[in-house]
């Protein structure tokens, strides 16, 4: 069953994760010591996929010099295929994240990589995003850092996928505070839901700061252990579809927004989250 890490935060939901959403919005770069998340994706040319790919795998111990939580390609959905996706949280924020990219960037061997991959690349895209407060709310819901310091990559047996869920809201600064408020009530009814399968989780809720605002993210696990990712996430998806309460919610955060698009990542071999 599920556990909420504070009794508090359910008895008094409203007016508490009313305070901790407002909270999620505040911009990071008025706080350099905020957390952030970084999400980064690489469009890579079909003809130099498999290059790029051999020479970051070869050099994965150098871009563990920064905290890297997932690094991963599309095998379907909305991102375009060889496309490299990569998030970064920055527990220190965003001076941290300027002091360590300029630290690797120093490395001769960093420099020698980078002049091997950048002829595959035809287009690079970073954004910035906040940790929703309500991540450390269920006890279920690990956060991103969680495996950045618990290496999956350890004793990863090929068979997971990670799924990014991705709400494009309406304008306003009133709607990513609701969407959050709404989201919180109803995800027990959802993690709770019978048939759910045991590897499916819930990583991290990011909600953006730096790019395109108002675009909220859930980044799910499933599979590993010997399961087959894309089985797991069928069949923890038929189970949500029976939660009532998850159901009559997703209801009303569909009237918060524009649109909604999936994406299946499979993680690449040196990536912490598996």
């Amino acid at each position: 069953m599920l556990g909420l890490r504070s009794v508090a935060a359910r008895s008094s939901s409203s007016r508490i994760l009313t305070t901790r959403c407002l909270a999620a919005m505040s911009t990071s770069t008025s706080n350099p010591s905020s957390p952030i998340v970084e999400l980064r994706q690489y469009q890579l040319h079909p003809a130099a996929a498999a290059t790029y790919t051999k020479n970051t795998i070869q050099s994965s111990d150098l871009r563990k010099n920064l905290p890297l939580a997932f690094f991963g390609f599309p095998e379907t959905g909305s991102i375009a295929l060889n496309t490299a996706v990569h998030l970064y949280h920055y527990p220190e924020g965003t001076r941290q994240r300027k002091d360590e990219r300029a630290a690797l960037a120093k490395k001769d061997e960093w420099k020698q990589y980078l002049g091997g991959v950048k002829e595959c690349m035809m287009q690079q895209k970073s954004e910035i995003f906040v940790e929703a407060g309500l991540v450390q709310d269920f006890e279920q819901v690990t956060g991103l850092e969680y495996w950045i310091k618990n290496d999956g990559s350890l004793n990863s047996d090929g068979e997971s996928i990670v799924e990014l869920r991705k709400y494009q809201l309406k304008l306003g600064y009133d709607t990513v505070p609701n969407f959050l408020k709404l989201y919180a009530q109803v995800l027990p009814s959802k993690l709770n839901a019978i048939g759910t399968h045991p590897t499916t989780q819930l990583v991290t809720i990011l909600v953006s700061d730096v790019g395109s605002l108002n675009t909220v993210y859930e980044v799910w696990k499933h599979g590993g252990e010997s399961s087959c990712g894309m089985e797991a996430m069928e069949q923890s998806r038929q189970a949500s579809r029976g939660a009532k309460e998850w159901r009559t919610g997703i209801a009303e955060i569909a009237q918060l927004a524009t649109s909604f698009d999936t994406t299946i990542l499979k993680p690449a071999a040196f990536s912490p989250l598996q």
